[in-house]
């Protein structure tokens, strides 16, 4: 294994540049990515010592298709994107991780000891969650130094907590099991971490996006075992990019606007005595439509609507992926992003009527790009952030104008990754 300034050597010297495109795929970011590295690996020295490490790297994820119908154990499509975490690290002998994250010095884990007794919002917490899932799952653990560094952007919608799990994941696999744990099973190691040892009740889509890489569509029918299926395709055929479009909107006191849409979801549930959407008929819904406003009132008709249309829609973009559509994958994006905007109703809150950065994103974007591509808000709304799908040679033209009422630095242009969690070397 290779000591820090061999690895600063080889990356100075151009040896990690497939490797790079392999993880980025974008030529123009090729010299940053290496600066970025190089910048890491000094830092990994300044803390712990020129010694032998690897490296390592998780990516950010975003939702594709799906909104909001994970929580009614629906469909979702995701995907893993080339916004990461990556993190230099070497094994120690004493039991203890040691974590710094960019600028934050994260309490030691003694992985030894990491029973929780309530859970903790912490980065220290997810740590020994993580441990302890490893250890449930009769998998091997042990100390570690790291330095992490993330482009994850924190608040916009691509799950920089579940990145930053999976990476730890990802390196106690390569540390102490040879690299053998399946992705999967560190997606599920993670969710663990965070809903048991940071409080948090997220689903399992955010993980499985930043761990396995590509795109993926998640089918929750069965909570406890969902089924996860990497989508067979070659989206780079497509000459289309990802770009996620900070709005600059506040997600602060909005709580109630996201609790609401997964009860009015589950009020009509409740109508035909079920606990989720997924288990009621679309047709029998339909037809006591008139009895169930009287009970639940409309926008929970509305929200109802959406998800039925958005949970099949998730198969038929899969299918217009997997067959090379990329005309029906795109309508199936523009559908879906209508359906969030009228029926979900999550592009503003109905609380704050006056900031509405998200309805202006869309808005602008459906100008902007007309039949070079499409847009749909993305994530869990109210604010935030939007998708947009880019002809690869219009993705400048829209990201100059989009700028030019959001800011320098608010269109973010990706591309899918290939790879999830992974040893970078």
């Amino acid at each position: 294994m290779k000591t820090v300034q061999e690895r600063i050597r080889d990356f100075e010297q151009h040896q990690y540049d497939e490797r790079l495109m392999e993880l980025y795929g974008d030529k123009e970011r090729l010299e940053n990515e290496r600066a970025r590295y190089i910048r890491a690996l000094k830092m990994y020295e300044s803390l712990y010592g020129n010694e032998p490490v690897r490296i390592y790297s998780a990516a950010g994820r975003s939702e594709v298709s799906g909104n909001h119908t994970d929580h009614q154990h629906g469909r979702v499509l995701a995907a893993s994107i080339t916004l990461d975490t990556i993190a230099i690290a070497a094994r120690t002998e004493d039991g203890m991780i040691k974590v710094v994250s960019d600028d934050f010095d994260i309490m030691p884990v003694d992985a030894t000891d990491t029973a929780q007794n309530e859970p903790e919002e912490s980065s220290a917490s997810l740590i020994r969650g993580v441990v302890q899932g490893f250890k449930n799952e009769g998998l091997d653990t042990g100390g570690f130094h790291a330095y992490m560094t993330s482009e994850v952007i924190v608040g916009a919608g691509l799950s920089s907590s579940a990145s930053f799990e999976v990476l730890v994941g990802t390196i106690l696999s390569y540390e102490y099991n040879e690299g053998r744990v399946p992705m999967v099973d560190i997606a599920r190691i993670a969710q663990y971490a965070e809903n048991v040892y940071f409080g948090k009740p997220c689903g399992l889509m955010d993980q499985c996006a930043c761990a396995i890489g590509g795109l993926i569509t998640i089918d929750f029918k069965d909570p406890s075992c969902p089924l996860v299926k990497k989508v067979n395709t070659d989206f780079d055929a497509f000459d289309l990019s990802l770009c996620i479009v900070d709005t600059k909107g506040s997600h602060a006191d909005l709580t109630h606007e996201y609790a609401a849409v997964p009860a009015e979801m589950k009020a009509v549930a409740d109508y035909f005595g079920k606990e989720v959407l997924r288990d009621v008929d679309a047709d029998e819904f339909y037809e006591n439509l008139a009895a169930i406003r009287n009970r639940t009132g409309d926008r929970a008709i509305l929200r109802a609507m959406h998800f039925f249309a958005e949970n099949e829609r998730v198969a038929q973009i899969v299918e217009a992926l997997e067959n090379k559509d990329k005309e029906g994958f795109e309508h199936g994006i523009e559908a879906s992003g209508n359906s969030s905007y009228k029926y979900l109703q999550n592009v503003f809150a109905a609380s704050d009527p006056q900031h509405q950065a998200v309805s202006i994103g869309l808005a602008l974007s459906e100008r902007i790009l007309k039949e070079h591509g499409v847009c749909r808000v993305h994530g869990g709304g109210f604010a935030g952030t939007i998708q947009a799908f880019v002809d690869n040679d219009y993705v400048s033209s829209y990201k100059e104008k989009i700028e030019q009422v959001f800011g320098e630095g608010a269109c973010h242009v990706l591309k899918i990754r290939p790879e999830g969690g992974t040893l970078v070397g």
